[in-house]
């Protein structure tokens, strides 16, 4: 029974060491008698026990990891307090293992100096407005080494740059005077526009106003002279009519009566006036005298109208 049980027991002891089921994402390093043999991929595998065993663990998920703060001094001599966050990855397990002692050290040590080393090429302004060239920058000068360590990294994001107290209150100063100055010019121009528009209102309102003056004498000239040619075509045809009337039998023995009636109630209009002396021809074949010439008149005007 004692045997069974040793037998048992050693059973259990080379099964948990031949047998091995490594998680998703993840990947152990074997090693066969202290040398690298293999890297096993997820899922179930098999080792020799007491000669094969799992020296490394390693998650092959995306990791990030904190960049401590540092001083950093730009081109114009001014420090910076930056800090960061780098996201990396291990693609190739044997170079993590062996590549680097350390190899989570060995990445933020070379995040801080390629950080450093970029940050003194540029102004302070310019770190402000480029940080995403910082960025990748960074990256690209550690995922040079970081291929070595079997480590690809991914991206690196500058969490904060905080510069001394001095340089942080000048800044927002400066700040301070190009809002005002914004502010001065947006209201220089907010008048000037508004002189713009009320001349160009007042301009466009003289323009109508002409245009409407014009227009008024052009219609009044138009009415005034169609009025005109009414009244001569009016005139004409009554001339015409009178003319008509002449030729016909009789015209010209109305024409001496509308004549003498005419004359007649002149007589008489300058008779009833009270303050009008009135002198009376002696010889009132004077009268018929002025009833022939104007009968004259009219048989020479009806002779010009045939």
């Amino acid at each position: 029974m004692e045997i069974a049980i040793l037998l048992f027991v050693i059973a259990a002891i080379f099964i948990t060491r031949a047998i091995k089921i490594v998680p998703q994402q993840t990947s152990w390093v074997v090693e066969r008698l202290g040398k690298y043999h293999a890297s096993l991929a997820p899922g179930l595998n098999f080792l020799v026990p007491f000669i094969d065993k799992v020296a490394y663990k390693h998650s092959l998920k995306e990791i990030p990891l904190d960049v401590p703060s540092q001083v950093c001094i730009t081109r114009d001599n001014t420090q910076l307090q930056v800090d960061g966050i780098l996201y990396f990855q291990v693609t190739d397990p044997m170079r993590a293992s062996y590549g680097s002692s350390n190899y989570i050290v060995a990445v933020t040590q070379l995040a801080q100096t390629s950080l450093r080393s970029v940050i003194g090429k540029l102004e302070l302004d310019k770190t402000f407005e480029e940080r995403d060239i910082i960025n990748a920058q960074v990256v690209q000068a550690i995922d040079e080494a970081a291929l070595n360590w079997g480590v690809k990294v991914l991206r690196y994001e500058i969490k904060d740059l905080t510069p001394p107290k001095e340089i942080l209150h000048a800044m927002q100063q400066q700040i301070t005077a190009e809002r005002e100055k914004r502010a001065l010019i947006a209201a220089s121009e907010g008048r000037r526009q508004e002189q713009i528009n009320i001349a160009t209102g007042e301009r466009e309102a003289f323009i109508a106003r002409s245009e409407g003056e014009k227009q008024a004498e052009i219609n009044k000239a138009q009415g005034e002279a169609a009025a005109i040619l009414a009244v001569a075509e009016a005139t004409a045809g009554a001339i015409r009519q009178v003319a008509e009337a002449i030729r016909q039998p009789g015209g010209e023995q109305a024409v001496q009566l509308k004549v003498a009636e005419r004359a007649v109630d002149a007589y008489a209009k300058v008779a009833a006036d009270a303050t009008t002396t009135l002198i009376v021809p002696s010889n009132m074949t004077e009268v018929s005298a002025l009833i022939g010439s104007a009968m004259k008149m009219v048989q020479t005007g009806a002779a010009k109208g045939t």
